[in-house]
């Protein structure tokens, strides 16, 4: 059975341009796609016989060859396979057109039929005291950034108008240089590959639809952030070119170092200085909280160096609410300085009243290992 005509499968003419090739390869592949047609062995016949067809003609050498030759020009090994050997090449360019929404819109990126694109995402980097990362914080910000022409609405084009197809890449965004038996594909160069393009541009954003200039917003810092949070505020970044979606603003967060407090997650930790007295004799101290208050703990009395005390609920609040971590208290007992020779004529009374075993456990137990240490190692 004779093969169908490549012009013909595509539904075009012999003098079709290189846009009007593409152009029709588009409508024929979307029409017969086996996504569209399931079951349908003739739509994906015909698909086939699409992609054959545009697999020669879009490539110039081939086109040439065909146009002299016909189908003879690629039997028995002429000019290379047509089917197959090209598919992949060949389907790429009609996949993006059917699923680019679904992918990221890949129209977009290549910019066939839409000059539009996404506004840059934005970092702003804040910084924030303890307690205010404790509390919360709701404060306004300034971030330079780009947004719509209020002159011509974000279309780029003067007193609104709408952008027309680039007569460089006729919307495709990309142009095509044949090098040799290769034929490299490159971003056109008038359009920067969004395809479209303004005839009569805005003179306040030169044909972009974005002007620069500082935004002044109000946000919300939430309790509980540490350094390192990261904070969406969606559609706040750069305005997209040409109408395009706005980008996302990311505010991150670092929390400054405390005088008192030391934080580890929800957690935090105070250490406390105590006298040799209140050690060895236990009473009350009053402890700092981040909220700016005071609570009393009770020191048990021979409490030793390091000891930690725990209050429950005291912490730093959880950023996704109801609950709170606790404050640590960390003792840790001061030895006297600066004495004079009564107070410490008094000490060495004091020290001569002690029992070691009783008064001093641990003094006793360790140096009792020791002597034993040193009678074993002596012999």
């Amino acid at each position: 059975m004779a093969k169908r005509d490549y012009y013909e499968t595509l539904g075009i003419s012999k003098g079709a341009s290189e846009a009007d090739i593409k152009k029709a390869f588009r409508l024929k592949a979307r029409e017969h796609h086996p996504d569209k047609n399931a079951g349908s062995s003739k739509a994906e016949e015909e698909f086939k016989a699409v992609n054959e067809a545009y697999d020669v003609l879009k490539d110039s050498n081939k086109k040439a060859a065909y146009d002299q030759y016909g189908h003879a020009a690629f039997e028995n090994g002429g000019f290379g396979n047509t089917g197959a050997g090209d598919f992949s090449s060949t389907f790429s360019d009609v996949f993006e057109d059917l699923f680019g929404d679904f992918m990221g819109g890949g129209a977009s990126r290549r910019g066939s039929g839409s000059s539009s694109t996404r506004g840059s995402d934005l970092r702003y980097n804040m910084t924030i005291s303890l307690e205010e990362a404790y509390r919360g914080k709701a404060t306004n910000i300034t971030v330079p950034t780009s947004t719509k022409c209020e002159q011509c609405s974000g279309t780029g084009g003067k007193d609104g108008t709408q952008p027309s197809s680039c007569p460089t890449c006729s919307g495709i965004g990309k142009v095509r240089a044949q090098q040799g038996f290769f034929t490299v594909e490159r971003t056109c160069p008038t359009c920067s590959g969004r395809g479209q393009m303004n005839k009569n541009p805005c003179r306040f954003c030169s044909g972009s639809g974005t002007t620069q200039k500082n935004k002044n917003l109000s946000v919300n810092i939430p309790a509980g952030v540490e350094t390192g949070t990261r904070i969406r505020l969606s559609g706040e970044g750069e305005a997209g070119m040409q109408n395009g979606p706005s980008g996302d603003l990311y505010i991150f967060t670092e929390v400054l170092e405390h005088s008192i407090f030391q934080r580890d997650g929800a957690n935090l930790f105070c250490q406390i200085p105590v006298s040799m007295v209140s050690a060895t004799l236990g009473g009350d101290i009053e402890a700092p909280t981040l909220d700016g208050g005071k609570t009393r703990v009770k020191v048990p009395s021979g409490i030793q160096s390091g000891k930690q005390l725990r209050l429950r609920g005291k912490g730093m609040p959880n950023i996704r609410g109801g609950s709170y971590g606790d404050l640590y208290i960390e003792l840790h007992i001061e030895t006297p300085v600066n004495l004079n020779e009564t107070q410490k004529e008094l000490l060495r009374d004091f020290e001569k009243s002690l029992e070691e075993r009783d008064n001093n456990p641990k003094y006793s137990s360790f140096f009792s290992k020791v002597k034993s240490f040193w009678e074993t190692n002596s012999n």
